[in-house]
């Protein structure tokens, strides 16, 4: 999805009627991209992978 984003993802696709369903579509729309979407940037993993401290990463203090 290479040049996709909010808008072109979420905003344009649905009928908004109010701020609740604004803040709902953005909610979901991040919600996806932040834990299915993967980013080039970050070796093909998603925000929420290269976030994780998993145990290998966890080192005796």
């Amino acid at each position: 999805m290479p040049g996709s984003g909010l808008k072109q993802d979420a905003i344009y696709l649905e009928e908004i009627n109010g701020r609740f369903q604004a803040r709902c579509v953005i909610k979901r729309w991040m919600t996806v991209y932040n834990s299915k979407r993967t980013h080039s940037a970050l070796d093909r993993l998603t925000p929420d992978d290269a976030r994780w401290t998993g145990p290998e990463d966890l080192k005796a203090a």
